[in-house]
């Protein structure tokens, strides 16, 4: 099921930000793709902070996994931010205890899932972020569940 299909300007984001994060609230794994500079953090920093998130959100490049707790009752008190750029395969990302996060029931946000395809769970909710120009991008969310 398709549930956002648009181009955006980066001014937009937080409007962006607010539409996802409704749509979220029905999953409780969200994979975030696209390259470098497309602003999956951001997304992420910015969803965070509609949560009531008061912890620093950053990039969990090095660390793999971030945990912050949400002051909102549709995400629950756990959110994980998870990061898998510098995962060589599934294999490393099991033996790095990423699955024992996606099967948590908490919601758990993925930066570059393509690296560890395998172990994310069927029905999570894609989204993919296209770099356009510097001031705009593409957006597009579905899943996979009907």
């Amino acid at each position: 099921m398709k549930w956002i299909d648009k181009n955006y300007g980066v001014a937009e984001m937080q409007i962006v930000a607010a539409e996802l994060a409704e749509v979220i609230s029905q999953f409780k794994v969200v994979t975030f793709s696209g390259n470098l500079g497309a602003g999956k953090t951001s997304l992420i920093k910015m969803l965070c902070h509609l949560w009531g998130v008061q912890d620093t959100v950053s990039s969990p490049t090095y660390a793999l996994v971030n945990q912050y707790t949400a002051q909102n009752e549709k995400t629950g008190p756990l959110i994980y931010h998870i990061d898998l750029y510098r995962v060589k395969d599934e294999e490393e990302a099991f033996q790095a205890g990423i699955e024992d996060h996606l099967y948590s029931g908490d919601l758990c946000l993925v930066e570059w899932p393509e690296k560890a395809k395998g172990i994310i769970p069927k029905g999570a909710l894609s989204v993919e972020i296209s770099y356009v120009t510097d001031e705009e991008r593409y957006i597009r969310v579905h899943s996979d569940e009907n």
